[in-house]
């Protein structure tokens, strides 16, 4: 195939303190790539997101010996979302591949993905391990647990149904992920990056994938990098929150309704039961619904406070609800709005240049 008519893949690489990895697995990754020269042109990109150990000097060797290899080095820790749009700034080719640097997803995901891209003009495909014919291995148990759980969560919570949102190992046509304004810092730019692609109806698309943790258990101990799993499943939990506030805030105003109905519910049954023995019974009372009421209140008055402390607080919760989707869509519109003037300053700079 004609160089010109090859596609031109970037593989990121992220990474901080892997000076344990580094050199074995972009070795991987450059055998792997050698054999597809056929097929692609390519390039690695390590971003080496301000490491602490030999990671940079192994990075900048790696380079030295082979120019398909580029290195870009934060002087400080930017954290996983700054490093990742360096890469995406930075990137040569016209499709995105990042990599974790563990290599927990196979390398053959490469070609995988880019075949998917191109075969169904997707904008993103994805790696997916919890989809039918995906695949979890030697992954800590309560790790394994969290990741999957919170990938249902943002399910749930998302209108358009994906099986994982905070998988790294994805694919990006170049021309669309340069256009989506991202502000996450962190781990919590995969599950922003599916969520504005949404508001952008970019064409996302997911292929099963083995997740195995084989290799990288074999340098427990060695890692300084590894993923707090705790901090990761609660933001998370928080990312997911994102896709739908609203249904959070109504679901809890809807239960809190009920609850509140069937107090105040049985409250005015037995006022009313109380009203009619009154007027049977003593006939001369006044007002004997007032009447009534106030013996019920004597003799249950937490049931008067619990039943309204409940509904006004429904009656919150289901406000801020309606406020919450309003402030979406707002929200939306203007990110839709802002989304299409950069891609069409972007495409004038390139014309005008």
């Amino acid at each position: 195939m004609d160089s010109v008519n090859k596609p031109y893949i970037s593989i990121i690489a992220p990474c901080y303190n892997e000076e344990a990895i580094l050199e074995l697995n972009i070795n991987t990754i450059i055998k792997y790539m050698e054999g597809k020269d056929h097929k692609y042109q390519w390039e690695i990109l390590i971003v080496n997101d301000g490491s602490k150990d030999a990671t940079g000097a192994i990075a900048d060797g790696l380079a030295a010996k082979n120019s398909h290899v580029r290195v870009i080095h934060h002087p400080t820790n930017l954290n996983l979302g700054n490093a990742l749009q360096t890469g995406f700034r930075n990137s040569k080719g016209e499709i995105i591949v990042v990599l974790d640097i563990d290599l927990s997803y196979d390398v053959k995901y490469i070609e995988e993905m880019t075949d998917k891209l191109i075969e169904t003009s997707a904008d993103i495909v994805i790696a997916s391990a919890y989809m039918k014919g995906g695949k979890v291995t030697a992954v800590p148990r309560m790790r394994a647990i969290m990741s999957k759980y919170v990938n249902k969560f943002m399910s749930f919570a998302a209108q358009d149904k994906y099986y994982t949102f905070t998988g790294m190992v994805r694919a990006y046509r170049k021309s669309y992920i340069q256009t989506v304004n991202l502000k996450t810092k962190d781990y919590e730019i995969m599950p922003e990056i599916i969520y504005k692609s949404m508001i952008l109806r970019a064409k996302i698309v997911e292929i099963p994938a083995h997740l195995d943790w084989t290799e990288q258990n074999k340098f427990a101990g060695k890692r300084t990098s590894s993923l707090r799993v705790f901090r990761s499943f609660f933001s998370g939990l928080m990312s997911g929150f994102i896709f739908r506030p609203y249904i959070f805030f109504m679901g809890i105003g809807a239960i809190l309704l009920v609850l509140s109905l069937y107090q105040l519910i049985w409250l005015f049954v037995d006022t009313v039961s109380s009203y009619n023995t009154l007027i049977h019974q003593v006939p001369a009372v006044e007002y004997p619904f007032s009447a009534s009421l106030s013996l019920q209140f004597k003799k249950n008055p937490q049931s008067f406070l619990v039943g309204g402390i409940t509904l006004l607080a429904a009656i919150q919760f289901l406000s801020l609800g309606f406020v919450s989707l309003q402030s979406k869509r707002y929200f939306e519109e203007l990110f839709h709005l802002g989304t299409s003037l950069k891609k069409n300053s972007s495409e004038n700079f390139k014309i005008n240049n």
